[in-house]
C-alpha cells in the first residue's frame, strides 16, 4: 500500500510561529526535507504580509528554490491578487483554501464562503490555462471555532461545487483539531461516493491529541495523500487555540510500521525536526523525534545536526 506524503512545515508550519525563519533558514529547511525524499511540499503563502509577516518573503523564496523537475512546490493563495503574485513568482502548483463555515472564512479571507468558491473557480481556470496545477483545501471540515459543528453534507456540497475547478486533489482539513476517526471515515466515504475518481487528501491538526488517530482512519477510508508538518509545528493565525499539525515524523513512523510506503525517509525527517528545533530555539511538539526509532538500536537521532 502507498500513501503520498505532503510536507506543509515550510508554509503552514511556520506561518503562525513567533520565531520567524529568514529566507536562508527556510531554504535550509526545504533542502533537508527534499533530501529526506519529499517530492510535494507547501513552501509559501502569497498573502498580505502585514497579516502574516512570516510569509512576507514568498517571492524571494521562490526565486531561490532549487530547480527539481520532479518536485512540486506549492504556493498558497486566498484571492486573485495572491494568485497573480504566485504566477509571477513562477509557482507551478497553486493551493487555495475554502473554509466550510462562513464566519471563519470571513475571518481568514475577508470574504464569505460563496465568494471564495467563486474566486477559486476563476483562479483555477486561469491557472490551468497557464499550465499551473491547482489543489483545493476545505478548511474547518469537521468543526469551526466560531460556528461549532460542521456537518458532512456541508463539506460534500462545497467539494462538489469546487470540483468544477478540476483540482489535482481536494483536501479535508481539521483546522482546529476537533474531529474524531468516525467522522473521518464517514466524510471520506461520502466524498468518494459523491466525487468518484477525484483524489482526496487529508490535513489534521493535533489540538486535542487525535490527529494521528484521524490520519489512520483516513488511510483506512481510502485517501491518497496526507499532510504533515516537520516537528509538529503549525497553526492558523486566525483560529483561536489552533495548535500544530500532526508531526511528519510521527505520521511516517506509524505508516512505516504499518507497511505503508511513502518514499520518505523517517530518519531524515527526524534529523530535520531536530535541526529545526535548534534553528528556531524552541521545543517541537513532535513525539517520535524525542523518543527515537524502534528498535532503539536502529539509530540514535537526538542531537543530530
Amino acid at each position: 500500500m502507498k500513501i503520498k506524503f505532503v510536507e506543509v512545515g515550510p508554509r503552514d508550519g511556520l506561518q503562525a510561529q513567533s520565531v520567524a525563519l529568514d529566507t536562508k533558514g527556510k531554504l535550509a529547511l526545504i533542502e533537508r526535507v527534499l533530501a529526506a525524499g519529499v517530492r510535494r511540499l507547501e513552501v509559501a503563502s502569497f498573502v498580505n504580509p502585514r497579516k502574516v509577516p512570516q510569509m512576507a518573503d514568498a517571492e524571494a523564496l521562490f526565486a531561490a528554490l532549487p530547480t527539481r523537475p520532479e518536485v512540486s512546490y506549492i504556493g498558497m493563495v486566498l484571492n486573485r491578487r495572491g494568485f497573480e503574485r504566485a504566477r509571477a513568482a513562477g509557482c507551478r502548483e497553486i493551493g487555495m483554501v475554502v473554509v466550510a463555515s462562513d464566519t471563519f472564512n470571513r475571518r481568514n479571507q475577508g470574504a464569505g464562503t460563496d465568494e471564495s468558491i467563486a474566486a477559486w473557480l476563476e483562479i483555477a481556470s486561469a491557472a490551468r490555462g497557464d499550465g499551473i496545477s491547482v489543489n483545493l483545501t476545505i478548511a474547518a471540515a469537521f468543526g469551526c471555532p466560531f460556528e461549532g459543528e460542521v456537518g458532512p453534507a456541508r463539506v460534500v456540497e462545497i467539494a462538489e461545487r469546487c470540483a468544477r475547478g478540476e483540482p489535482v486533489d481536494i483536501a479535508i482539513a481539521d483546522t482546529v483539531g476537533v474531529g474524531v476517526p468516525t467522522q473521518v471515515t464517514d466524510l471520506v466515504g461520502r466524498l468518494n461516493a459523491a466525487l468518484p475518481g477525484l483524489p482526496l487528501r487529508a490535513h489534521f491538526h493535533n489540538t486535542r491529541n487525535i490527529g494521528i488517530a484521524n490520519a489512520y482512519a483516513a488511510v483506512q477510508a481510502g485517501v491518497q495523500s496526507l499532510d504533515a508538518s516537520v516537528g509538529g509545528i503549525g497553526g492558523c493565525p486566525f483560529a483561536p487555540a489552533a495548535t500544530g499539525n500532526i508531526a511528519s515524523e510521527d505520521l511516517l513512523y506509524m505508516l512505516e510500521r504499518m507497511g505503508v510506503e511513502t518514499g520518505v525517509s523517517l530518519e531524515g525527517m527526524i534529523e530535520t525536526g531536530l535541526w529545526l528545533e535548534t534553528a528556531m530555539g524552541q521545543t517541537m511538539p513532535g513525539m517520535v523525534m524525542k523518543a527515537g526509532l524502534f528498535p532503539s538500536g536502529k539509530a540514535e537521532m537526538r542531537g543530530a545536526k
